[in-house]
């Protein structure tokens, strides 16, 4: 996996300088965007920007910081901005400028067809402006360390199960506050993206919550939560939610109810669906319009990784599932993605490019080495598209002209 030579110094050096041309040589044209963009962001923008500076300063996490700045005492919060204003400032404007981008490339992008389909967490981390701006929401003690975080148990990826260590929401105070947590999130969310995928949405059912002090996941337990009452209110302020439910793991029968009430699609991976007989949920056969098939997600590997890690007796069923293909994979398994009756298929770019396991984006419960795999247009051989429009066109999943 290769960073691509990324230089992050080099890029904060750049967008400095751009900052100080952008004070001295900006329009009023330029000046008036940059004042309708804080006005409109300002529901976040504010608690993030001098949250973001105070961190950079003291460089310790935001319980850490002295009670006043720690407890976001006016007086202190005051003095910060004062002392601070010429990074507040800065912070400022590079938000404005990614807004500004990225506005421009969603707008590109929906002039020609194209969605843009974000991934939203459920939960946030512990040192983030979120949590510093709004603590009463997370299960904290009064210091602002984490009573108890949030995890899964022993699965698929792991025999200890996965501590996140995220805090956990106070359902109760969400509710007290009408959900403004989740309603300011999804605001942003929706302005960004054209769909969503919600990542563990069985926390919005019950959630795996981990004493704080536990090293791993075991000593967990399911707690629940106030998912149902949260997309009402949801649905309430935004209509239906152009929501993907990320549903693996443990499922109950209650979760998939909570999904289905929303009309939320749910998820079908092929990599899970040749292991355990033909009750297997992931199997082509079984998948349901109200889904979306994914060959792999960036936490399996490739699929080509994952099929020569099989055993060769795993290999030889998936190749009889599939109707013994001539072609190498990952290419049966993506037409097997195509010409599932799921509503949308996924494939992830590796695929497409058949890569192998050492092009993986991330294994979970490991903290180094992920997230850092880009493409090449080198990779992106000359008969590729011709190849990929057929195979849409094939399936039918080509768009109406």
């Amino acid at each position: 996996m290769s960073n691509m030579g990324y230089d992050a110094p080099a890029k904060s050096r750049a967008l400095r300088r751009a900052h100080a041309g952008f004070k001295q040589r900006a329009d009023d044209a330029a000046r008036r965007e940059l004042e309708t963009f804080c006005a409109e962001q300002a529901y976040w923008l504010d608690d993030y920007v001098l949250y973001q500076a105070i961190h950079d300063e003291r460089k310790l996490p935001w319980w850490q910081w002295p009670k006043g700045l720690r407890g976001r005492e006016s007086r202190a919060l005051g003095q910060a901005r004062k002392r601070l204003a010429d990074e507040l400032d800065y912070l400022i404007w590079e938000q404005f400028v990614f807004f500004r981008q990225w506005r421009a490339l969603h707008e590109h992008a929906r002039e020609r067809g194209v969605l843009l389909f974000g991934d939203m967490p459920i939960f946030v981390a512990h040192d983030s402006a979120e949590v510093w701006a709004r603590p009463g929401d997370f299960d904290l003690t009064d210091t602002g360390e984490t009573r108890n975080v949030a995890g899964v148990p022993p699965d698929y990826f792991s025999a200890t199960g996965q501590r996140w260590g995220n805090p956990l929401y106070r359902w109760d105070r969400l509710a007290a506050s009408d959900y403004k947590f989740w309603i300011d999130r999804m605001h942003t969310q929706l302005r960004l993206f054209d769909v969503v995928r919600i990542d563990h949405f069985r926390g919005f059912e019950s959630f795996w919550e981990v004493p704080g002090d536990a090293e791993t996941a075991i000593e967990g337990r399911w707690v629940p939560a106030g998912g149902d009452a949260l997309f009402a209110r949801l649905e309430q302020e935004f209509g239906r939610l152009p929501l993907v439910a990320e549903d693996l793991g443990v499922i109950t029968d209650a979760v998939t109810a909570l999904r289905k009430k929303y009309r939320m699609p749910g998820m079908k991976i092929l990599q899970f669906a040749f292991d355990s007989g033909p009750e297997n949920p992931y199997l082509p056969f079984r998948h349901s319009r109200d889904a979306v098939v994914y060959t792999g997600t960036h936490d399996n590997d490739t699929t080509r990784g994952w099929y020569e890690s099989l055993p060769e007796e795993a290999r030889r069923s998936v190749a009889e599932y599939l109707g013994l293909p001539g072609e190498d994979m990952p290419w049966p398994l993506v037409r097997t993605a195509l010409g599932s009756r799921a509503n949308l298929a996924i494939l992830p770019m590796q695929d497409v490019l058949g890569l192998g396991g050492d092009h993986r984006m991330n294994t979970p419960g490991t903290a180094q080495g992920n997230w850092v795999w880009r493409f090449t247009w080198e990779q992106v051989t000359p008969e590729l598209p011709a190849r990929l429009t057929r195979l849409v066109q094939l399936y039918g999943r080509a768009p109406a002209r």
